[in-house]
């Protein structure tokens, strides 16, 4: 991990971004010695699962779904 001081971070951020981009490397900004940020590319990230599809082939859908079904609630008396 690459460790950067503020001041030279700001005077060369884009090419910095740059770097990080083109690398994959993380670098640590540090203010007055104390780490402040991180710069990472935005691939780094994990991604969460998407929850769609997650059921897939694991549910059995039978008869119409969209039909009415013939069941009076007590509620509709």
């Amino acid at each position: 991990m690459q460790v950067i001081q503020a001041s030279k971070f700001k005077a060369q951020c884009l090419a910095l971004m740059d770097e990080v981009a083109r690398t994959g490397e993380v670098i640590l900004i540090t203010k007055n010695g104390k780490p402040v940020a991180e710069l990472r590319s935005h691939a780094d990230k994990p991604r969460r699962p998407s929850p769609f599809g997650c059921w897939n082939g694991m549910i059995e859908i039978k008869g119409d779904i969209m039909e009415p079904i013939d069941v009076e609630w007590d509620a509709m008396k």
